[in-house]
């Protein structure tokens, strides 16, 4: 059915509900790509996967909570036993709280560590020795501007986009002889409820579309040659270019 350099791939794709991580798992089982769903609420994962499969494509739901190891374990098992393999990784599930860091509970920064830093790292630890049986592979992380810049009452999220660059930095020396590319994509204001809640003062009609993130993401899996991007910025075409 599918003619696509990535037809019969096999992806896991977090956060996949709504957002950015829904048009990602649409973009990807549109070109043929087997999609493993997963996030915290199933209701918003059943109607991406009805989604999908009125299009033809094929996608499976994994309730997931991307802080326990566990519940991540599952995840990848649950993806490579019926499918037989994994191709593709996009970990783009997170959460934010937004406030100045003096009332910052430590409750609170653990909740966004162990979800955004912390579920990053348990799904890549899990995903790598299955996709390293591939002859290429990939790993994409949707970070946030705030991995490489800072805003005021943004401190515990963008630490944990810090550890997540930092992380993939690392990852990407290690698994680069095995086949395995690992990316970042850092998008600015994106349209989506996170982003709504950190900056209402935004324009709505600025704001990047998640389909432009999925867009990104189809083209880095579809790179089969020797040019690797490693790290995509992303601003809002309103933004001063290089700030």
């Amino acid at each position: 059915m599918y003619q696509t350099a990535l037809a019969d791939k096999v992806a896991v794709v977090t956060g996949a509900g709504r957002g950015i991580g829904r048009a990602i798992a649409i973009s990807l089982a549109s070109q043929g790509v087997k999609v493993s769903l997963a996030a915290r609420t199933r209701s918003e994962l059943d109607d991406t996967a009805t989604h999908i499969r009125s299009q033809g494509g094929q996608a499976s739901v994994h309730q997931t909570d991307m802080s326990d190891e566990d519940s991540v374990s599952r995840l990848v098992i649950d993806t490579v036993d019926p499918w037989g393999r994994l191709d593709i990784v996009v970990n783009n599930a997170g959460i934010g709280i937004f406030q100045p860091l003096e009332q910052t509970t430590i409750e609170a920064w653990n909740q966004i560590q162990d979800v955004n830093a912390r579920g990053t790292f348990l799904l890549c630890r899990e995903a790598v020795a299955h996709l390293r049986r591939q002859q290429l592979s990939f790993i994409i992380n949707i970070a946030s501007v705030v991995a490489v810049k800072g805003y005021s009452n943004q401190a515990a999220y963008a630490a944990s986009k810090h550890a997540m660059l930092g992380m993939s930095k690392s990852l990407a020396k290690e698994v680069q002889d095995d086949g395995i590319r690992v990316h970042v994509i850092n998008p600015g204001g994106v349209a989506t409820d996170m982003v709504r809640q950190a900056r209402p003062d935004l324009n709505p009609d600025e704001l990047i579309q998640p389909q432009d993130i999925a867009d990104i993401v189809l083209f880095l899996v579809s790179r089969q040659g020797n040019a690797v991007i490693d790290e995509v910025n992303v601003r809002r075409a309103i933004s001063p270019p290089w700030a």
